[in-house]
């Protein structure tokens, strides 16, 4: 039952995407949808692309493992979209076009600021997609019950091929619509689940919680703080301040608010995929607590060290014998095979709309316009390309534990980008030297920092775990990149080209009205 839901969602989802696709080689069509999606199913395709395959699974193992520190993530991650809401999600949606180059250049343009934000896109996007592709060979053949090389690379091969037709033919609407269909399966599915759990246990939370206490093999430390980080206070803030400030500053994300009629449907969709986040994060706290009472820790780690099949075990184990429980299991099923492949999706979107956007119609012809059918040709020419490029890594990253680019993706957000995008929307000095200085100097910080973590060597769970070149004390590096990115923005302002320039300063003020507020600027109409 699972191979064949797997084959059907992969069908019948892609055949959507091309009769949903444009018709038309039309930027805007391709682009943004041309804004036709109303507040419920804008918040439900934010949610979408917010909630990835790595949040969702890792989520759930993460608390499944630790707990109490592994719930704090997930409220992390719902803060996270709450503050993407209240601060830049109309700002975000009046200064941007397409991309995320657009956003950031509206008031710092040139050419160098567009080639900065495509490589940063990739920088950001692409390791992430790396992690979830080569995860994705391993989780279906544990669905599956499939096993050897070859199948897991056939695997990624194939799911990465059905993820780039969705980027390369649907562009955004096309994608929204994958996005929709996934989330409100995986709020059913999650819902299934955790109310199944609860029935175990009479629906009494205590009894659910010294359960997962007893099962977790961590005692009381299970439902107290530091057993993820050892204790250390400042590893746990870099790693909520990094979840915080990165998850929802992602450049597919950002995207994907472009697509609203106005900064009142984007204010309403925020809000719907708010709810929905708030809602799964729920349903992952009781079905990662059900995993720890109901696997254990042993069996949880056996299947996957990370405990990312810790979804599918509880599953599993609560959904009983007979065709109801195979319903069950397949339900659960359909939903991971439709975050594997939606979520990817959108991030080759992103990556491909920047490349055709930012670097080839921007950053490398300068001046000389594009025509709107070459542009559209290119960028889905450029989903192709990243999606081609994404499969290779993970074939040859398979065998790897290459959980350690998840929290690269989340560090470069908030250390490069956030900085970017707060910079660009609100400080009227921001010049394009310090949009350079942020975006270079935030991803330079990151990719130094990490190479001393325990995520790539020092630890079994690392990238390199029999080597041991640590030399940073935190986990991920958040406590320091962010405020580096941020000072390196200020002092590229401050200090370099254009300060203080009237032309500067009268740009920003001619665009202010419309992206802190969406009204015209004073002269137009």
């Amino acid at each position: 039952m699972s191979l064949t839901a797997f084959i059907a969602v992969a069908s019948v989802t892609l055949l959507l995407c091309v009769m949903t696709g444009p018709d038309r080689d039309d930027l805007d069509t391709f682009y943004t949808g041309y804004r036709t999606l109303s507040p419920l199913p804008g918040g439900l395709a934010v949610a979408g692309d917010y909630l990835s395959a790595a949040t969702v699974l890792g989520t759930t193992g993460v608390i499944a493992l630790t707990g109490h520190d592994g719930l704090v993530l997930a409220l992390s991650t719902t803060l996270s979209l709450v503050l993407l809401m209240f601060l830049l999600a109309e700002p975000l949606r009046n200064a941007g076009r397409f991309t995320m180059g657009d956003m950031l250049t509206r008031r710092a343009p040139g050419r160098a600021a567009r080639i900065a934000s495509c490589a940063v896109t990739l920088a950001a996007l692409l390791p992430l997609m790396v992690v979830q592709l080569a995860g994705s060979g391993s989780l279906l053949s544990f669905v599956l019950g499939f096993d050897g090389s070859g199948f897991r690379t056939g695997a990624v091969i194939t799911l990465g091929a059905v993820m780039t037709g969705y980027a390369a033919i649907g562009g955004m609407k096309g994608t929204a619509l994958i996005q929709i269909i996934k989330t409100v399966v995986l709020l059913g599915a999650g819902l299934l689940i955790s109310v199944r759990v609860l029935d175990r246990f009479d629906w009494d939370s205590g009894a659910l919680l010294r359960a997962a206490e007893a099962g977790s093999g961590a005692g009381a430390a299970y439902l107290h703080s530091g057993l993820q980080f050892g204790g250390s206070d400042l590893d746990m803030i870099s790693s909520e301040l990094t979840v915080v400030l990165g998850a929802a500053c992602l450049p597919h994300i950002t995207m994907r608010l472009t697509g609203a009629r106005s900064a009142r449907a984007v204010r309403r969709s925020l809000s719907w995929a708010v709810a929905c986040v708030v809602c799964l994060c729920l349903f992952l706290a009781v079905i990662g607590f059900g995993a720890a009472a109901l696997v254990g820790h042993d069996r949880i780690t056996a299947a996957q060290a990370q405990g990312n099949s810790a979804i599918l075990q509880v599953t599993g184990a609560v959904a009983g014998s007979g065709t109801t429980g195979a319903l069950v299991v397949t339900t659960m099923t359909t939903a991971i095979f439709l975050t594997l492949l939606a979520s990817v999706a959108g991030m080759i979107l992103a990556c491909g709309n920047s490349l055709a956007h930012d670097l080839f119609a921007h950053g490398l012809r300068g001046d000389r316009p594009v025509g709107p059918r070459t542009e559209t040709a290119t960028a889905r020419g450029a989903a192709v390309a990243v999606g081609a490029l994404a499969v290779t890594l993970a074939v040859l990253a398979r065998h790897w534990n290459v959980q350690a680019l998840v929290t690269l993706s989340f560090c470069i957000g908030a250390s490069a980008i956030a900085p970017a995008l707060v910079y660009s929307m609100f400080w009227r000095r921001y010049t394009p030297t310090g949009l350079l200085c942020t975006l270079i100097g935030g991803t330079l910080c990151v990719l130094v920092l990490i190479t001393g973590t325990t995520l790539v060597s020092g630890s079994p769970g690392s990238l390199f775990p029999r080597n041991d070149f640590t030399w940073f004390p935190l986990t991920t590096t958040g406590l320091v990149s962010v405020p580096f990115g941020f000072l390196a923005g200020w002092l590229g302002t401050v200090r370099g080209p254009g300060n203080n320039c009237p032309r500067q300063r009268k740009r920003y003020e001619a665009a202010e009205p419309w992206i802190l507020a969406g009204a015209p600027p004073a002269g137009r109409h």
